[in-house]
């Protein structure tokens, strides 16, 4: 296995990426169960502030107590004019379908932030999560909270504005992300419509190995070793990385060339070693007639957005902040 220097990082993202790395691998069980147990006691969740913290007011809302789905409503607290609206954005947390939520206290920095910067308000989705719930449940998840928003539009502020919504997730969430898209574009919904995609580090695979995998195979959180355990039990039995959820654009992936699928900026590290499947559905989204747009941070890691400490972590969102102001202008 190769080696993965990430010296270059402060010392405080070096112990976090250590500690979440260690943490994964810990709570992996061969049977293909997680201790959760083990992994919730150190995902301390944060509670939701109806009290405005930074600027940004957050409360949970049921969408189906049954399979306990909710989301985590971010509202900035901005002083807007009654006819002054603000763009929804619906975000999907990453932790390989397997791990965290929409309370893990990453989740709740980064939504906090996306609610203030742009200025928007987030809709953070708390999807099931496998090997206790496998595919397609987490695709099921994300777009019910779509056609719940769709449906009980006064579940939002009165600022919030459906026809201006955007999709975004980081990592497994990007591939949720991509996959409610896709379902947005197949399904036509009357009050949300989806004008643009932010893809951060998206998570998807295949049966053959990138260079990029290869080469940064002891890279942490998403070496091979534990992208494939994740996978395998993800996967309905009996499938392969090639499934149409992990491989989008490989041979059972859905062709999206005639939907009006949105326009995506896409988000990757030069230290993943997801990188070459990321560049690919850049390549794709472009054959397949999309506006897309990459952004490429040299070395950094899955994950970076997690530390504040990293510029790259901010630039980010100011990235993200420019993309969702450039397409909301194209709509005037």
């Amino acid at each position: 296995m190769a080696s993965v220097s990430i010296s270059h990082l402060p010392l405080k993202v070096r112990i976090a990426v250590f500690f979440l790395s260690t943490l994964m691998n810990i709570s992996r069980r061969r049977n293909g169960t997680l201790n959760r147990r083990l992994f919730d006691f150190f995902d301390l969740k944060a509670p939701p502030t109806p009290n405005p913290i930074d600027g940004v007011m957050s409360s949970d809302v049921t969408v189906d107590s049954s399979r306990n789905l909710w989301f985590r409503l971010f509202t900035p607290t901005i002083s807007t004019s009654s006819t002054s609206l603000l763009p929804v954005v619906v975000y999907f947390h990453g932790g390989a379908f397997s791990f965290l939520s929409a309370s893990s206290p990453p989740y709740e920095a980064v939504c906090r932030q996306l609610s203030r910067s742009i200025p928007s308000v987030v809709v953070s989705a708390n999807y099931r999560l496998c090997p206790e719930h496998r595919f397609p449940s987490q695709y099921d998840d994300g777009f019910d909270v779509l056609k719940f928003l769709d449906l009980n539009g006064d579940a939002l502020p009165d600022i919030a504005d459906l026809s201006r919504c955007f999709l975004a997730g980081d990592s497994a969430g990007a591939n949720l992300a991509h996959h409610v898209a896709v379902r947005v574009c197949q399904e036509e919904l009357q009050r949300v419509k989806v004008i643009g995609l932010v893809s951060i580090q998206p998570f998807f695979g295949g049966v053959d190995r990138t260079e990029s995998e290869i080469r940064l195979d002891g890279a942490p959180i998403t070496s091979v070793g534990n992208t494939d355990w994740m996978w395998e039990f993800f996967l309905p039995d009996g499938s392969d990385r090639d499934h149409e959820a992990v491989n989008v654009t490989g041979p059972n992936g859905v062709n999206i060339s005639a939907m009006n699928f949105p326009d995506t900026i896409i988000f990757v590290g030069a230290l993943d070693p997801l990188l070459d499947r990321q560049r690919k559905y850049y390549d794709w989204l472009k054959k397949s007639g999309k506006k897309a747009e990459i952004i490429e941070y040299p070395n950094t890691i899955h994950a970076f957005y997690f530390f504040p400490e990293l510029p790259q972590s901010s630039q980010q969102i100011y990235r993200v902040r420019d993309f969702v102001n450039q397409r909301l202008s194209q709509m005037k």
